[in-house]
């Protein structure tokens, strides 16, 4: 066996054998790449934490289960291994038919798409002052023309020419390296919400629904996207918020758990008025109390409860 080294421009070299073992064992993972770029300008503010958490909180997939799909914000993703340092994050994204932990085991540091196998299904993208150009790509204009050679960046500006310093900005980057099938933009601002699918090679941009609360639907994924006016976290404004094909918002998990537990106690007041009501009954024949109470297994407090309604001493 020849023993050989394969280099990165992270200055991470991989032992490498003859024959070659897969790009999986080879190529950099989640460990061996950055998470954090200081030097990256700005940081999310407070919207940017919440409406994500909103987003992650409310979704569920009819065709997948839990365990196998992965929503992040505000992570890298890493998306060119002849550029593995080349990464964009996304203010919230989801990839499905993978698991939810890395190795189903951990938490992922960064998403890796050459580790993963899998890119994002979703990306959603909220307008900032100055971050239009590299959300909108060419629609900034209002040009919705098809995405052809003429109209990509030239090769030397994103695929290894001399001037391949400077990644592609992150429309270029949904778009044509990535390839999410679904890119929603939303700003915040003018409450204007645009949605971009990919049809063919390129991003066509899809109509928003006006009516309702369904505004975009996902069909690959059975679910929509909607504004919904409430409150989250003490905060009270429009909101993206995932809902069914009839634009029902789906649940919160506190909000799940609130409806568990009236229902819950809408059934023990049903079923403990249906114990009174058969007590009342026995007595009306004549019954003894404590014949009742064994029959019925009546508490304690259904027993205190039979005689003040029936104004027993």
């Amino acid at each position: 066996m020849v023993d050989l080294t394969m280099a990165f421009a992270t200055g991470y070299s991989i032992p490498q054998s003859d024959p070659p073992r897969s790009p999986r064992e080879t190529l950099p993972t989640m460990y061996d790449l950055p998470s954090e770029f200081p030097e990256e300008p700005g940081l999310p503010d407070e919207y940017h934490d919440l409406q994500p958490q909103l987003l992650s909180r409310t979704l569920t997939l009819a065709n997948y289960r839990r365990e196998d799909w992965f929503a992040a914000s505000d992570l890298n993703v890493y998306y060119d291994v002849q550029h593995p340092l080349w990464h964009k994050r996304p203010d919230w994204f989801l990839a499905v038919g993978v698991p939810r932990l890395y190795g189903g085991e951990e938490l992922r540091r960064s998403y890796v798409v050459w580790q993963e196998g899998r890119s994002p299904e979703v990306v959603v993208e909220f307008l900032s002052p100055g971050t239009e150009a590299g959300d909108l790509g060419r629609f900034l204009a209002g040009d919705d023309s098809p995405a052809t050679p003429a109209n990509f960046p030239a090769a030397s500006e994103v695929t290894g020419g001399e001037q391949a310093e400077l990644p592609p900005e992150k429309f270029t980057v949904y778009e044509r390296y990535l390839r999410v099938p679904y890119y929603v933009v939303y700003n915040r601002y003018s409450g204007a919400l645009r949605f971009f699918q990919l049809v063919g090679d390129s991003y066509q941009e899809q109509p928003i629904l006006r009516e309702g609360n369904l505004k975009i639907w996902l069909p690959g994924l059975g679910v929509g996207l909607g504004l919904w006016q409430g409150e989250f976290e003490g905060i009270t404004q429009p909101w993206l918020r995932w809902c069914d094909q009839e634009g029902q918002w789906l649940l919160l998990d506190t909000e799940r758990e609130r409806i568990a537990k009236e229902q819950a106690q809408l059934a023990k007041e049903q079923s403990q008025a249906q114990v009174l009501q058969a007590a009342q009954r026995l007595l009306a024949t004549g019954m003894a109390l404590d014949e009742i109470v064994t029959l019925l297994g009546l508490t304690d407090e259904q027993l205190q409860q039979v005689m003040e309604q029936l104004d027993l001493p």
